[in-house]
């Protein structure tokens, strides 16, 4: 069982969210692309495990994407880099509200929910600078094999631990808190493979 971290730290995820949802947009730009280019990223997204949720959260991004499997990895892990931030933010509220009904179970669910959830914020962040390393001058066929490595063993790292968060809710009562914990974490889960599979679909790719 993970040590339950102090409440200021779970209230700074609050803040980190929105920030970080801007910073998102800002910095891939909201602008769509050409015709080429959107249908480069429907044809990306239909390898997924959801093809709809794939292209309708990374079409807008189309013209920073271009028809470019590298950028639109770097793009996926970075939109679910930002669900993740808002629902371990929301998660983190509700760890603070007074006794859940008596049921402490879902207490306990909840506090390792937020634990796996922060886990998986990190993993994720991990990747998307292991992504943005990739393609720098002097980056040989063995770094980039080794450097994509990491991102896939840390986007599946986040996506176990999603699946940890919903898996712990599995002996709570029904109930509101946790159909809603359980549904917005599935939701994010999405995001979460299908940035996974567009990562091994540019690792298939070879070199950037």
């Amino acid at each position: 069982m993970r040590t339950q971290r102090p409440h200021h730290l779970l209230l700074s995820l609050f803040f980190l969210a929105a920030a970080f949802s801007t910073a998102t947009a800002g910095e891939y730009g909201g602008s769509t692309g050409g015709d080429g280019d959107t249908d480069f990223i429907r044809t990306s997204c239909n390898t997924t495990l959801y093809p709809d949720v794939c292209y309708t959260s990374l079409s807008r991004y189309a013209n920073a994407v271009q028809q470019n499997p590298g950028q639109l990895a770097r793009v996926a892990i970075s939109v679910s880099l930002s669900k993740v931030h808002r629902t371990a933010s929301y998660v983190s509220n509700l760890t603070r509200e007074a006794d859940y009904g008596g049921n402490s179970r879902a207490a306990l669910a909840l506090h390792d929910c937020f634990s796996n959830l922060d886990d998986a914020v990190d993993e994720i962040r991990g990747s998307l600078k292991q992504m943005r390393q990739i393609g720098a001058a002097g980056t040989g066929a063995g770094s980039f094999l080794f450097q994509m490595s990491n991102v896939q063993t840390w986007m599946s790292a986040a996506l176990t631990d999603e699946e940890t968060c919903t898996d712990g809710f599995q002996d709570v009562p029904d109930g509101s808190v946790k159909t809603d914990v359980c549904d917005r974490v599935s939701n994010v889960k999405k995001f979460t493979s299908n940035a996974l599979a567009l990562v091994n679909r540019y690792a298939n790719k070879g070199m950037p």
